[in-house]
């Protein structure tokens, strides 16, 4: 990818990225990707629309949303493969629009579709592709087989491409798109039909990769995997975005805070909001010392991604 000319603009270029439309003292270094009124126009059609986003260092940050929301377009924004009609967006400090080069240096670009050549073995499709980002040959040999010892392909090493099974060949794709050791890993559907072991061992190993300090920016249908793994999430639909943040922060956008399921000895089962934790805690006492019902269970009510995304999209979110 780092070979290729960003794509011929057929309108205007966007306005130059510049640190005022971020924060008078400039983009904050935390986030490997912030936009500010990103939008994607086809004619009348709007694909996206005034997109503010930010993804903190080392997140994994999914984006939900249904089919046609606006996914693939941010993705491919920021990949250096779409122009915007307006807007501009920071990938790992550069503009993808006036230096499409250097986002493709520090970003790694999986797609819905995989790009595999059939042709060629396992470790001739990564060495392509490291000879692609200019890896000097002489590192090939320990960069493919350290890819492919990370995502447990080490033994196909010299399959052909098209003998992989569906989820091998999308462990390989993420391989590929770390040949050249990139800081954001930008993540279209990934999972798309892996069988559920495939999706388990796929989500440990994007876990691993967190630990190893990447940020990764995923898209996903499988609303509760990204649940299990995501720090950041935010929901769009029909080019806008509705919120953003940690689950639990966008509650808090919603209003709807904490609540607390309590049941009581007598069998009863009720639901209190509360404000925080010292809230929290006054209601336990509250209840302990002035209900006449003995609490048997306290517990902090968890919200499902699922039931937080019908939520928002049903229209709560204006």
């Amino acid at each position: 990818m780092s070979d290729l000319a960003a794509p011929a603009p057929t309108t205007p270029l966007p306005a130059p990225i510049s640190s005022e439309m971020f924060d008078p003292n400039g983009p904050d270094k935390n986030m490997v990707v912030s936009t500010r009124g990103l939008s994607k126009h086809y004619g009348q059609l709007q694909a996206l629309h005034q997109l503010d986003l930010d993804i903190p260092r080392g997140s994994i940050f999914g984006m939900i949303g249904p089919n046609g929301a606006g996914k693939s377009t941010t993705f491919a924004i920021l990949a250096t493969l779409l122009i915007p009609t307006s807007g501009s967006a920071l990938v790992c400090g550069a503009d993808p629009v006036t230096d499409p080069k250097t986002v493709r240096a520090k970003m790694g670009y999986m797609p819905d579709v995989m790009g595999v050549y059939e042709r060629l073995t396992v470790s001739e499709y990564l060495q392509f592709h490291a000879a692609a980002y200019k890896v000097p040959r002489a590192e090939w040999p320990g960069l493919v087989s350290g890819l492919l010892e990370l995502v447990d392909l080490d033994v196909k090493a010299s399959a052909s491409v098209d003998r992989l099974s569906r989820g091998m060949k999308q462990r390989l794709s993420l391989a590929r798109s770390m040949v050249h050791d990139p800081d954001l890993l930008i993540l279209d559907e990934p999972a798309s039909g892996l069988d559920p072991r495939a999706r388990i061992e796929f989500r440990q190993l994007l876990v691993a990769l967190q630990d190893m300090g990447k940020t990764i920016l995923i898209s996903s249908h499988i609303l509760a995997e990204l649940q299990q793994m995501c720090t950041d999430i935010a929901v769009i639909e029909a080019g806008t975005l509705l919120a953003s943040g940690s689950p639990k922060a966008i509650l808090e956008q919603l209003g709807n805070g904490r609540r607390v399921k309590v049941t009581f000895a007598d069998e009863t089962i009720e639901e209190f909001a509360v404000q925080d934790a010292q809230d929290q805690a006054a209601l336990l006492k509250r209840l302990v010392i002035h209900d006449e019902r003995e609490v048997v269970e306290f517990a902090e009510v968890s919200t499902d991604l699922e039931g937080l995304f019908l939520q928002i999209t049903q229209g709560i979110v204006q």
